[in-house]
């Protein structure tokens, strides 16, 4: 690349990051300078940080949109079961407080406090005494100014995918829960899925041996949701397609891929390269359309590739522009086992030379393994949920069981702060990577160095 289309590039990939490129001196600052100079001084204590239990956890939702309305919903056993309740709801759409009430007062008794008259009345929220918990339900970018806030006034955040946008971001959430001794962390409820659950139970088994390589993605033709007048407030999520390009929504494959590879428990990412394709399949369905917005900087498919500071390779692929069936991948390559996901397919390598990688298990075998490696929370909450709305095939019940009773009980959460920084960066770093010609780069260590200690996963204690 020529330096000066090298330099543009930096300038502008200097939005990824939430700095201004002023702060540089000379056309000799390289992009993993513009990086370096994001860091801010953290001290990783929140690594399996506990707070004191909470016996009834009282909750606030802001973002009362698809999302929301769906979360919402996953209280009702948490409720009935005197772990939690609902105190306040808070949109910016009057119609959607309202209706969200609605549905809360067929099982809870107390009425919720409303909050929507103005664009900050979220904050109001935020401030009052008798929540323990923000749940943030909003577009992309109010993530973390929100989350900031609501730390700020003492409350644990449970933060919607990404909790960041920016790296500066990342940094500016870990030095805030370090300092106010908040949970913040960020729900990403395909690792409490199914599948993903029985693949980590079976690596924490040896079944996998020593992993590899591991591919997660996206892949969710979502164009009529984007190009519709009112799923998405404001077509926000259209814009993010209109105005960047890279891999926006990392953390459905990576999340339980982090899991497999123990990142942030003995290992962690390295450095990565990022690509997208040529945008065709978007522009084309907002022309037929007659959508005012025709022209979209997001390519149709980006390819992320990661490595590890122990050789271990991660491919994540993100696409919402083009016609297929929806798919996260979720392989996993080990030296004794692969699965394939989507559909589910297992190889395990066997002693006799006829079973060297020529098959997939029969369905028969697979139905051994599914049931013998089946995670116990499966078991669990198959049972005491019946009844009760599950969300996304039971994946969003079990993560916000999961949080409220970690919170019950003053255990440190499944999936914690610098997890959830960690996932989210690869969305800007890959826009880095992308704008600049896919050049390598090296990712923020933003735990501080304790991603060295070989820590269990916290998922895999029973509760």
């Amino acid at each position: 690349m020529k330096r000066k289309h090298f330099l543009k590039s930096v300038i502008g990939a200097s939005a990824f990051l939430g700095i201004p490129f002023n702060s540089f001196s000379s056309e000799e600052d390289s992009v993993q300078e513009l990086i370096n100079n994001t860091k801010k001084d953290v001290d990783g204590s929140m690594f399996g940080f506990s707070c004191s239990p909470i016996k009834k956890v009282r909750v606030g939702i802001i973002g009362m949109g698809n999302r929301g309305n769906t979360l919402l919903e996953m209280f009702q056993y948490l409720h009935e079961n005197n772990h939690a309740e609902i105190i306040a709801i808070s949109d910016i759409t009057e119609k959607k407080v309202n209706s969200a009430s609605e549905k809360l007062s067929v099982w809870q008794k107390k009425k919720a406090n409303l909050y929507y008259k103005t664009q900050n009345d979220w904050k109001k929220l935020c401030q009052r005494d008798d929540v323990d918990l923000v749940i943030i339900a909003t577009p992309w970018d109010l993530h973390t100014p929100m989350a900031l806030y609501a730390m700020e006034n003492g409350k644990h955040v449970g933060s919607e995918v990404p909790i960041s946008s920016t790296i500066e971001d990342c940094w500016s959430l870990i030095q805030t829960a370090e300092r106010t001794k908040k949970h913040c962390i960020m729900m990403e409820n395909c690792n409490y899925n199914e599948e993903e659950l029985w693949i980590l139970n079976m690596i924490q088994e040896d079944v996998f041996g020593d992993i590899t390589h591991t591919e997660g993605a996206y892949l969710h033709d979502l164009r009529a949701l984007l190009l519709h007048d009112t799923y998405y407030e404001g077509q926000w999520r259209l814009h993010e397609h209109a105005e960047r390009n890279g891999n926006f929504y990392t953390t459905h494959g990576l999340g339980p891929i982090s899991f497999y590879l123990n990142i942030g428990r003995g290992d962690t990412f390295s450095h990565l390269t990022s690509m997208s394709s040529r945008e065709l399949n978007l522009s084309s369905a907002a022309k037929q359309a007659n959508h005012p917005i025709q022209s979209y900087k997001c390519g149709d498919m980006n390819n992320t590739l990661i490595k590890t500071e122990k050789g271990k390779t991660i491919l994540l692929q993100f696409d919402v522009h083009t016609g297929r069936p929806y798919s996260r991948i979720n392989k996993v390559v080990g030296t004794k086992a692969v699965h394939d996901g989507y559909p589910s397919r297992l190889y395990i390598e066997g002693e006799k030379p006829e079973y060297w990688g020529h098959n997939w298990l029969n369905e028969e075998e697979y139905k051994k393994y599914r049931s013998k490696y089946q995670h116990p929370i499966i078991n669990k909450l198959k049972n005491i949920s019946k009844g009760f709305k599950q969300g996304h095939g039971g994946m969003d019940f079990v993560m916000i069981y999961r949080l409220v009773r970690c919170l019950n009980l003053g255990l440190p959460l499944d999936i914690n702060l610098y997890d959830s920084v960690m996932w989210s960066s690869i969305t800007p770093l890959s826009e880095l990577s992308v704008a600049t010609n896919s050049q390598s780069i090296k990712i923020p260590d933003f735990t501080a160095g304790t991603w060295k200690d070989n820590s269990k996963l916290e998922i895999m204690r029973k509760i």
